[in-house]
């Protein structure tokens, strides 16, 4: 386990998704890919109230959540692991307006086609606030054992992915 550093906190505030995981009631692991706003150290997920993964939260509100990054020679992640709980009310449609804001352009937010269904959509937040902590970087790999010659040209190297 790992503290959260100034280089994970810089990285979890760019924009890139994220995979949450919560425990169905089989005790089978629920992952599914959103959209998310990282303040005050805590996570915020816009969400339907009839979803699964709000339902799990209230049952067992243990959770997960990995950011990552899968350019070719500069993969890095940041997981987090710890209770959730949802948010409900004014609150909620405030940070996931902030949400959409850092996903969706001035103009997906201002059509009336877009931006109400995107609010309709995630009338709940779900809130992480992580205990544990856990970070990779492929830099500081390529740095230890190849003296950065792998970053330098990752094309030389690596196969793209599809």
């Amino acid at each position: 386990m790992s503290k959260l550093s100034d280089s994970m906190r810089d990285f979890l505030n760019g924009r890139h998704y994220a995979t949450l995981a919560t425990f169905n009631e089989d005790g089978s692991i629920l992952l599914t890919p959103v959209w998310y706003l990282f303040e005050g150290d805590c996570f915020f997920v816009s969400t339907s109230s009839s979803g699964r993964k709000v339902r799990n939260i209230l049952t067992r509100p243990q959770a997960s959540l990995i950011v990552d990054v899968r350019k070719i020679g500069f993969e890095r992640w940041v997981s987090a692991s710890g209770t959730a709980d949802v948010i409900r009310g004014e609150r909620s449609k405030e940070i996931n307006a902030k949400i959409g804001g850092r996903y969706l352009t001035k103009d997906a937010l201002e059509d009336p086609r877009v931006g109400p269904v995107f609010a309709a959509a995630g009338e709940v937040t779900i809130n992480l606030a992580p205990d544990s902590w856990r970070s990779w970087e492929f830099k500081t790999l390529d740095d230890q054992y190849f003296g950065g010659i792998l970053g330098q040209t990752p094309e030389k190297w690596f196969l793209p992915l599809d």
